[in-house]
């Protein structure tokens, strides 16, 4: 999907209180990640405008590029909200765009289509870690290798257990070791829990940089919905994804409690709609009802910060893997939802929303972990977590997580800028010991 690129804000490095409990604080603050979420900006081509966003956090410089133009029904929302006292902003996207009165360029890599969010793109206009990182770093450096159809089954340690001395690969149904000075493991925040669990030896018998016991825990996703709201007026609108309103990010007129924040997302299709609403044996029903309901909706996609809870994780049961989660902080999700409603009721829309969970079977339930965060968290204290400052395990000289395993909490926002920022973050240490 189309990158959103926001960052944490900077009261989402302090202790925030919610109604079902604290969301840590950060073991160093927000100033000491800004300067890599300006490089991450610059590196992944973020669009968006300072200023708009009442919650946005300091920066030391402008947006790269300038933040990508509504189309004439968003423009018209983006109005009305305003009108209403609230602060909608163009929502900062990481992509490959270049245009003139909302007209991509000629040169322009992405063309403004309808498929571009939710789909892959055939001429990599999203700006996204393969086309901006990957194949450029493969391309100039010819000592660089990517292995695919590689499965990391474990990291084996030194006798002292204080060093990871291999990397054991399986690889066309053949098993291969590697070696290095340093290991750096990025595999997502439930693969890399996973991963240090297979490598338990007798040094680290509970899992690798597992002696707090933290190790798979912690684990957090979001709480998020996606509402299609059927309008009176039909919303031709072709790229949809282009504003967001946190206004209600940390508290409301009424609740003194964060709620989180609402954002465009991709315009439905009339195709999916059909595809996912219906049981298979009621596929003879014809398409136009469904294409009328996608002319006629717009769409929102709502994130609520998911707190932290020690018995939220990952674990192995035996070879079974298990993703163990109670849900909590929920009432400020509702909340949200009602304030979406409420605001586009008083923008004189007054539409009829259908949640995607119940129509489109898009609940993004257990198995959605787009947003997966925690289960190696970072701090000073070997006790009480799995990584140092430095984003190093506690009791290994060489190894290094560089994913969303680290976040203490999560915020309400994409983590996805926060992972790029702390990766170079955690590049420039790696690069002082070279």
């Amino acid at each position: 999907m189309a990158r959103r690129c926001s960052g944490l804000r900077a009261r989402d490095f302090g202790e925030l209180v919610h109604k079902d409990g604290i969301s840590p604080a950060w073991p160093l603050p927000y100033e000491s990640f800004e300067p890599y979420y300006t490089e991450a900006e610059k590196l992944f081509e973020v669009h968006g405008q300072r200023g708009e966003d009442p919650t946005e956090p300091p920066a030391s410089g402008p947006y790269p590029y300038p933040p990508v133009t509504h189309e004439p029904r968003i423009q018209n929302l983006h109005d009305n909200l305003a009108r209403q006292g609230l602060h909608p902003f163009h929502l900062p996207l990481g992509i490959r765009l270049r245009e003139k009165n909302g007209i991509p360029t000629p040169t322009s890599v992405c063309i403004r289509c309808d498929t571009f969010d939710g789909f892959p793109c055939l001429l990599n206009g999203k700006a996204d870690a393969q086309v901006m990182c990957v194949d450029p770093a493969l391309a100039a450096h010819p000592n660089l290798t990517l292995l695919t159809g590689a499965y990391v089954s474990r990291l084996e340690t030194d006798p002292s257990g204080r060093r990871v001395s291999e990397v054991c690969v399986t690889r066309g149904g053949q098993e291969e070791r590697y070696r290095a000075n340093i290991v750096v493991v990025a595999c997502g925040a439930l693969s890399s829990a996973l991963l240090l669990m297979r490598s338990a030896n007798d040094r680290h018998p509970d899992g690798l940089a597992n002696g707090s016991g933290q190790l798979g825990r912690n684990y957090m996703r979001h709480n998020q919905s996606i509402l299609m709201a059927l309008m009176w007026q039909p919303n031709e609108t072709v790229f949809q994804k282009t504003l967001a309103l946190a206004d209600f990010y940390f508290r409301s007129d009424d609740w003194d409690y964060p709620l989180g924040l609402i954002q465009m997302c991709a315009t439905s299709h009339g195709a999916q709609i059909r595809g996912e609403a219906l049981p298979e044996w009621l596929g003879w029903l014809p398409k136009k009802p469904f294409a009328e309901m996608a002319r006629h909706s717009m769409d929102f996609w709502l994130s609520s910060e998911d707190l932290p809870r020690p018995e939220n994780r990952i674990f192995y049961d035996g070879k079974r893997v298990v993703l163990d989660i109670t849900e909590g902080n929920m009432e400020a999700h509702h909340r949200l939802k009602k304030k979406l409603k409420q605001i586009l009721d008083g923008a004189g829309d007054h539409p009829l929303f259908l949640e995607r969970n119940l129509y489109l079977g898009k609940n993004i339930p257990i198995g959605g972990t787009a947003h997966q965060a925690g289960t190696a968290r970072f701090g000073t204290d070997p006790e009480t977590s799995v990584l140092d400052l430095d984003c190093k395990a506690h009791e290994l000289g060489n190894l290094y997580l560089a994913d969303a395993s680290f976040f203490p909490s999560i915020g309400a926002v994409n983590p996805t800028l926060t992972i790029i920022a702390n990766a170079l973050r955690v590049a420039d240490r790696i690069k002082e010991r070279l």
